[in-house]
């Protein structure tokens, strides 16, 4: 019903400097693929709406906290609506604030949050944007993603320019951690990936930024790995980059939100496979590509490098493994 457009998001200037030592250039598929040619390739080119969690916010005892709250707060402050601390509590002030918002848009004023609430929140941001641009970075643009904070860092020259709230990969399907590049860019590149979408050198799958017609999500861990911003941010900083931007994303490849190293074997995928790729080519038990896919390669080095350390003929990379390897 409602047009996804443009706006502008500020937030805090916050520079990350915690990098990871895997620098990454590959090439992937230039173009949105369809699921037979990707095959069982992870990362988030499609889109299942069935796959979608939220939750309308209302008045409730307790009151509902939570990313989406502190998300919601953060909007309506941006457009003068609330004026209390961004807590994520959905209490007093929250519930006046949409109210008010609700009012002054034709909407009931029953300060419940629903999807159509998040839409025309959207479209009045971008009325807002229109007349608040942000002029282009002055220097060399690189992101910075912090997957713990759920926020994308734009840098001009390596300071922080703007951040932007987003929604990271789910535990199962976690974002890729290391340092990348934009690959290319796409406008309205599918159902469900918002207006734009900024793929990224990322070997072991399809991963990239893009926008949602989810903007519930924004500020969760939601996706299939790919990094969500709302259209009107996405669509903010698309003219900034280009092919070869530098994109980091920080955090734990292996403590990607719980504090667990996932049992690896033939055939994953993944930043923790890279780093054990890394961990096997050091110590002279592997000689293919850091890839972080698990393939005839890595199988045969995990399975020399148990028998030499004195572990049962098995193909897992587990605790036992990690341990030796220097990983935990």
């Amino acid at each position: 019903m409602l047009k996804q457009k443009k706006i502008s998001y500020i937030g805090m200037f916050v520079a990350i400097f915690l990098l990871t030592s895997l620098t990454v250039v590959a090439t992937i598929l230039g173009a949105g693929p369809t699921r037979a040619e990707a095959g069982i390739v992870p990362g988030c080119p499609y889109y299942d709406p069935a796959l979608e969690v939220k939750r309308d916010l209302m008045v409730k005892e307790p009151a509902l906290v939570g990313d989406d709250v502190t998300q919601l707060q953060e909007r309506l402050k941006e457009l003068d609506y609330y004026h209390g601390p961004i807590d994520g509590v959905y209490g007093g002030a929250t519930i006046e604030a949409v109210k008010e918002f609700q009012r002054s848009h034709g909407l009931e004023p029953d300060g419940v949050v629903e999807e159509f609430v998040w839409q025309e929140l959207d479209e009045v941001q971008f009325v807002w944007g229109a007349q608040n641009k942000t002029p282009p970075p002055p220097g060399e643009v690189s992101i910075v993603v912090d997957t713990y904070r759920r926020k994308l860092t734009v840098l001009s020259d390596g300071e922080p320019y703007k951040q932007y709230p987003v929604a990271v990969g789910k535990y199962k399907t976690p974002s890729p951690i290391g340092n990348f590049q934009v690959l290319r860019k796409a406008a309205n590149w599918g159902t469900g990936f918002g207006t734009r979408w900024l793929g990224l050198t990322v070997p072991w799958g399809i991963y990239g930024i893009h926008g949602t017609n989810k903007p519930h999500a924004i500020g969760s861990y939601a996706s299939h790995g790919c990094i969500r911003m709302n259209n009107h941010n996405v669509e903010e900083i698309y003219p900034w980059v280009k092919p070869g931007t530098p994109v980091t994303l920080i955090g734990n490849q292996f403590r990607y939100q719980p504090s667990q190293y996932r049992t690896m074997r033939r055939d994953e995928r993944g930043g923790d496979v890279m780093e054990v790729q890394l961990r096997l080519q050091r110590l002279g038990f592997y000689d293919g590509p850091i890839d972080g896919i698990w393939g005839g390669g890595m199988e045969k080095a995990v399975l020399q490098f148990r028998e030499s350390r004195g572990l049962s003929r098995d193909n897992s990379v587990n605790a036992e493994v990690y341990h030796l390897l220097g990983l935990q």
